[in-house]
């Protein structure tokens, strides 16, 4: 009998840590019907992640060290309409991702999130804070912009790709900052260097993509962004003079190389409760430099209130 009873102490007892610990997958339609692809996993605060790109899906995300953050956190992450795994739709506009964020944390049942956005994500990730404040614990932006392909970041982005192509720098107009980033960008791709932007290592490059290779992929919320710019304009304002508004607590994580976003685009942001940790290296600071990263939004989970 006794040992019957330990048998069922311990059967007891894995059973609640694999609750604790287990992960989980689906979709949820939003109310005009479009199939969100989401995966809840690890356990803590609940924390949903918001991938940049536009419309990069999330495994690269998680599979390239943002799971390490499973530890110490509830993750949540999902495709936005449009993007990896999640449904098309007619309408990609901002208000409606932003909504998408609200009815996913309905879904779950959470009280209150933090949102964690990588690169274009931030734009979404501050626009949910804007809009619900009272369900945000927190932000934490990592690499992220809030002003989309601002002049001073393309200007810092062809000063770079000039000086990989050494080519001297000149003046450049301010309407033909966006022909002339094409011009560059297309020259370092004939040299096969146009992932220096991103990181120095064509490694990583290689392992984003083998990762996304292995999952069913869309990306037309991307296409849509990118390709039809005067149909979407909210995604090219700046946002960075209503972060001024948002009193939530803030977590900035830059990165001192970053010439995705520009190294210096983050001094934009005027958040009353801003932390920001700046990290040597470039826009993947959640895969080169996992535990830099993972120990700086750690920290910030655990000591904000």
């Amino acid at each position: 009998m006794k040992t019957i009873a330990i048998l069922l102490f311990f059967l007891t007892f894995l059973t609640v840590v694999s609750a604790q610990n287990k992960s989980s997958e689906g979709f949820v339609e939003t109310s005009d019907h479009v199939k969100i692809k989401y995966k809840v996993s690890g356990k803590g605060e609940a924390c949903i992640y918001i991938p940049g790109g536009p419309g990069q899906g999330y495994p690269s995300f998680e599979l390239m060290g943002g799971n390490n953050l499973e530890k110490n956190l509830q993750m949540i992450y999902m495709d936005q309409r449009g993007s990896g795994e999640s449904g098309t739709s007619e309408n990609y506009h901002l208000d409606t991702m932003i909504q998408d964020i609200e009815e996913l944390r309905q879904h779950l049942k959470l009280k209150k999130v933090f949102l964690l956005a990588h690169s274009f994500g931030g734009i979404i990730a501050v626009g949910y804070a804007k809009k619900y404040p009272e369900y945000t614990k927190g932000l934490i932006l990592a690499n992220v912009t809030l002003h989309f392909l601002n002049d001073e970041s393309v200007k810092e982005q062809i000063e770079y790709g000039n000086s990989l192509l050494q080519i001297k720098n000149r003046v450049i107009p301010k309407d033909s900052l966006s022909s002339e980033l094409s011009k560059v960008s297309s020259a370092l791709r004939k040299k096969r260097i146009g992932y220096k932007f991103l990181t120095e290592d064509i490694e990583t490059i290689k392992e984003s993509d083998k990762i996304d290779s292995l999952h069913p992929r869309i990306i037309d919320f991307g296409m849509a962004v990118i390709s039809k710019p005067k149909e979407f304009p909210e995604y090219y304002a700046d946002y960075a003079p209503i972060t001024r508004d948002i009193r939530v607590p803030v977590l900035i994580i830059t990165g001192k190389n970053d010439k995705a976003v520009g190294t210096q685009h983050y001094k934009t942001f005027q958040f009353p409760n801003q932390k920001v940790v700046s990290i040597d290296g470039g826009h993947l600071l959640y895969y080169e430099k996992n535990k830099e990263f993972v120990k700086a939004v750690t920290h910030f989970v655990k000591t904000t209130k």
